[in-house]
């Protein structure tokens, strides 16, 4: 009698530690082909918790239909349940996506940067006017200014440059040259080299791209100011437009 009850005692035990022995997972996870180091692998059901390593890879106990749980910082929480297929399948590989936010911040971050061309004169012109127009938006207190800008800027150059398109105003006043059409003045003032260097045109795509911008009315305000940087400032913002 005694053996009987033994026998079964052990029957009993031995049947559920089978039922609490778990199986070990293994697998990877990434952040867009890259690996993921240090991700949280959580086994919501036995309450577990793995970290990834310098490869991504983990190892976790598991059992059939446990809920497995994917977290790393700045990424989608990721789920997903231990099914036969899982099982059979041995190594897995997870991928866990960005959340939106961040999304937003990569695309500004890589904006695509702006070509300079052969006219260096134009683009140093540019380039201080976005200095400009960023220190100045970056003064600790607008109300009260100290006469300086932070991070510093190359004064006597801009000086030079006011000074000189004031003086060029002067010339044009004495000399009273006349308003040429937008088509003529952006073939005489504009050289050749900005149309097939900094808009990337082909030379017989020229006189197709300035009849499109003719077509706009702004041509003709852009051809009355007789001033070459805001006319090459508008053939750039209609490159765009004449390509697609």
């Amino acid at each position: 009698m005694k053996s009987k009850l033994l026998a079964i005692l052990l029957f009993v035990l031995c049947q559920s530690g089978f039922s609490q022995v778990s199986e070990r997972l293994q697998g990877q996870v990434v952040f867009d082909k890259t690996l993921a180091t240090k991700v949280e692998v959580i086994n919501a059901t036995a309450k577990t918790v793995s970290l990834t390593d310098t490869e991504g890879k983990f190892t976790i106990g598991i059992n059939l239909n446990d809920q497995l749980v994917f977290v790393a910082k700045n990424h989608e929480i990721k789920e997903m349940k231990i099914s036969i297929a899982v099982l059979n399948q041995g190594d897995i590989k997870i991928s866990l996506s960005p959340k939106v936010e961040e999304l937003k911040e990569v695309i500004v971050q890589n904006m695509t940067s702006i070509k300079l061309s052969k006219d260096a004169k134009w683009e140093q012109a540019k380039l201080d006017k976005y200095a400009l127009e960023k220190n100045a938006s970056s003064l600790k207190n607008p109300a009260v200014y100290t006469g300086t800008i932070e991070n510093g800027m190359d004064f006597i150059r801009i000086r030079k440059m006011i000074g000189g398109l004031f003086k060029k105003k002067d010339n044009n006043n004495h000399q009273k040259s006349p308003i040429l059409p937008f088509t003529e003045a952006a073939k005489t003032q504009i050289e050749t080299e900005f149309y097939t260097d900094t808009l990337q045109l082909r030379q017989e795509e020229i006189a197709a791209f300035l009849d499109f911008c003719n077509k706009d009315p702004k041509s003709k305000i852009i051809a009355a100011q007789q001033n070459v940087l805001s006319l090459q400032e508008f053939l750039s913002s209609k490159i765009l437009h004449f390509k697609k």
